[in-house]
This record gives C-alpha cells, sequence and structure tokens, in this order.
C-alpha cells in the first residue's frame, strides 16, 4: 500500500509541474511565476473531489426536501487526506516559497 501511495504521490507532482509548464509557456512567464497560483487551484480542486457533504450536499438536500416535502438526513464533511491532495500542498508551499524569493527580490527578474 505504501508504494502505491508513493507512485500516485509522484505522478501527481508530475502531472502539475507539466500542466504548470504549459500555463508558464502559455503566458511567457517562468515556471516559478506561475507554480504558487496553479499550486493553490490543485489544491483547492482536490480538496473538492476529496471530500464528501459539506455546503453542496446540504443545498441539494435543502432543495430536494423543499419540491419533496421528505426531511433528508445531512451529511457531514468528511475529508480523506490522500496522495493527491498532499502532493497539491506540497507543490503550493513549494510555489510560495519561490514566489515569495521573487517578489522580495531575492531571485531577479526574468531578463527578456
Amino acid at each position: 500500500m505504501r508504494k502505491k501511495y508513493i507512485i500516485i504521490f509522484l505522478i501527481t507532482l508530475v502531472i502539475e509541474a507539466v500542466l504548470t509548464f504549459f500555463v508558464a509557456e502559455a503566458f511567457s512567464v517562468r515556471f516559478i511565476e506561475v507554480m504558487f497560483f496553479t499550486g493553490i487551484a490543485f489544491a483547492i480542486i482536490s480538496f473538492y473531489f476529496s471530500s464528501s457533504g459539506g455546503i453542496l450536499s446540504d443545498y441539494n438536500a435543502a432543495q430536494t426536501s423543499a419540491q419533496t416535502g421528505i426531511i433528508q438526513k445531512r451529511e457531514e464533511l468528511v475529508f480523506r487526506f490522500g496522495p493527491i491532495f498532499i502532493s497539491s500542498i506540497i507543490f503550493f508551499f513549494i510555489g510560495l516559497v519561490l514566489f515569495i524569493l521573487l517578489i522580495s527580490g531575492i531571485i531577479p527578474p526574468a531578463q527578456n
């Protein structure tokens, strides 16, 4: 089970890096300049798909109850830490550190 976790973790990091590279190429900026923003987007998307219940589920249950008159049991928000979310958070924090270094001037701006 541990080997599978590490493989999924590494594949997710590679996919995030490749997508970030394509975004950087599309906007003609450096990889480290968009790494923070794509990292936060990946983290939010993976959180959304790895959790269950929550606000959206409550909204749908309330709407169904209003239409049918049948009261449904509410689901609690359950979040599962998986290798995809963990790798997205690590990618986000690496991007955050590089973005802070870029903003503070430690990493020089790109020479065109």
